[in-house]
C-alpha cells in the first residue's frame, strides 16, 4: 500500500470570470512531442447542424402542423417531448451537437450544444451559462475528475411595439432534472467558452482512455478557442506530467495560479510536479496551503475507507464511505463501495437499498446495467 495516493486533478466543464485576458497560450505548447492527429479538429463542428437535423428542423419543429406561437415551446417539445426526438441523458462521451442528434443521447454539454444549434437556427437568441456550486467527482484511476455543469435559457427577439419594448420571460433548459434550474446560480459565457468545454473534455476523455497524443491536440485546440479556460490549462499540465515531463507542467499550472491564487485544483497539481522536480519544501507550503482553505477535499473520506475496506475493518469503512454519501449523494461511485461494505457486514437490506442509489445517480447506461446486474443478484442469492 502507498502512503501517498497520486492525486491528479482534472476539470471538465469549467469557466473561469475573466479580468483581463491571459496572453497568448504559444508558449505552453509543445507541438514537436506528440504524434499528428490522425484527422485535424475542428472547433466549428463542435454545434455544427448536420443535413438529417436541418431536416428534422424543416419536418418537426418550424414546418406546418404546429399551433403553439412560441418557437421556444415548440422546440422544446420536438426535441424532449413525449412520442418525438425523446434525447437520454448519458455522461460517458462529449459529443458534438450533430453526434448526439444522432446517437439521442449525450451529457449536458452535447446536449446544451444541441439545443442551442437548433434554437440558433430558429432565430432565437441563446445565453449560456455555468452554474456555480454544482460540481460533482468522478475517478479513473488515479485522475479525479472535477465535473461542472452547463445549462442554456432561450429567448424569442423582443418585438418593438410602440415606442417600447415587451420581453418574454426566459426559458430556462437544464438536462440534470434533479437541479431547479430557476434557482441556481450561475454565470453567463461565451459561445467560444462552450466550444472550449466542448474540445477540453474531449482532452480530458482521451487522457483516460489512455491516448495521450490525441489528447494534446484535443486541448491545443481548446486553448486557441478560449485562452480564458482555466479547466484546459489545468487538462494540459496534468497530460504533461503523465508523459513525464513536470518541467512543463510547472509553468502551465503556475499561469493559472497567477490568474486564480487560491484554484485548488491548479494547487493539488503543482504540489505533485514540484515533488517530481525535487522541490518539496516548496510542495509542503502549497499543502498547508491547500489543508487550510480544504481539509476535507472531495475523496478524501472515501480513499480512507478504501484503506479501511482492504483491512477489513469495515465498520470504519462504512462510516467514512457514509460520509461521502452525505455530502456527495450524487456520486454513484460511494453508493457502490457502501453497498459492499453492508454485505461484509451482513447487512442486506441497506446493501440493497445502496446499490438502487449506486443505479439511480449513475450517468452511463454501462453503469446502470451493471448496479442493475449486481442488485438482481443481490436479489437472487436473498430469495436462496
Amino acid at each position: 500500500m502507498r502512503n501517498v495516493l497520486l492525486l491528479w486533478v482534472l476539470a471538465l466543464l469549467g469557466a473561469c470570470a475573466s479580468v483581463a485576458p491571459l496572453p497568448p497560450p504559444a508558449d505552453l505548447l509543445h507541438d514537436e512531442l506528440f504524434a499528428p492527429p490522425a484527422a485535424p479538429i475542428d472547433a466549428a463542428a463542435a454545434m455544427a447542424l448536420s443535413p438529417s437535423m436541418r431536416q428534422y428542423l424543416a419536418e418537426k419543429i418550424t414546418g406546418p402542423g404546429w399551433h403553439d406561437n412560441d418557437r421556444r415551446r415548440r422546440l422544446m417539445e420536438a426535441l424532449y417531448g413525449k412520442g418525438e426526438l425523446r434525447l437520454e441523458y448519458d455522461s460517458s462521451v462529449t459529443r458534438t451537437a450533430a453526434e448526439a442528434f444522432e446517437a439521442r443521447t449525450g451529457n449536458c454539454l452535447s446536449l446544451v450544444m444541441m439545443t442551442a444549434a437548433f434554437a440558433k437556427e430558429m432565430g432565437l437568441a441563446v445565453r449560456y451559462q455555468v452554474i456555480l456550486g454544482q460540481e460533482m467527482w468522478d475517478r479513473n484511476e488515479d485522475l479525479y475528475v472535477a465535473i461542472g455543469h452547463v445549462n442554456l435559457t432561450l429567448d424569442e427577439r423582443a418585438p418593438q411595439i410602440g415606442a417600447g419594448i415587451v420581453y418574454d420571460e426566459p426559458m430556462v433548459v437544464d438536462f440534470l432534472p434533479s437541479l431547479n434550474a430557476q434557482r441556481l446560480h450561475s454565470r453567463v459565457v461565451r459561445e467560444e467558452a462552450i466550444v472550449a468545454m466542448y474540445l477540453n473534455n474531449r482532452a480530458v476523455e482521451s487522457l483516460m482512455a489512455g491516448r495521450a497524443d490525441a489528447a494534446y491536440w484535443w486541448v491545443r485546440e481548446a486553448l486557441r478557442t478560449d485562452p480564458d479556460l482555466m479547466s484546459s490549462y489545468i487538462t494540459l499540465a496534468v497530460l504533461y506530467r503523465s508523459t513525464r515531463r513536470p518541467e512543463l507542467a510547472e509553468p502551465v499550472l503556475a499561469r493559472v495560479l497567477q490568474r486564480e491564487v487560491d484554484n485548488t485544483k491548479a494547487m493539488s497539481n503543482q504540489a505533485l510536479v514540484l515533488r517530481d522536480l525535487g522541490r518539496y519544501e516548496e510542495a509542503a507550503v502549497l499543502d498547508r496551503h491547500l489543508h487550510d482553505l480544504d481539509p476535507h477535499p472531495p475523496f478524501s473520506y472515501f480513499r480512507l475507507g478504501m484503506v479501511a475496506y482492504r483491512e477489513r475493518r469495515f465498520e470504519a469503512a462504512r462510516d467514512l464511505f457514509a460520509k461521502e454519501v452525505a455530502r456527495s449523494p450524487e456520486q454513484h461511485e460511494f453508493h457502490f463501495w457502501l453497498a459492499l461494505t453492508y454485505l461484509e457486514l451482513k447487512d442486506v437490506e441497506r446493501a440493497s437499498a445502496q446499490l438502487v442509489e449506486a443505479g439511480k445517480t449513475s450517468t452511463t447506461r454501462r453503469d446502470q446495467d451493471r448496479y442493475a446486474l449486481k442488485l438482481q443478484h443481490l436479489k437472487a442469492l436473498t430469495q436462496q
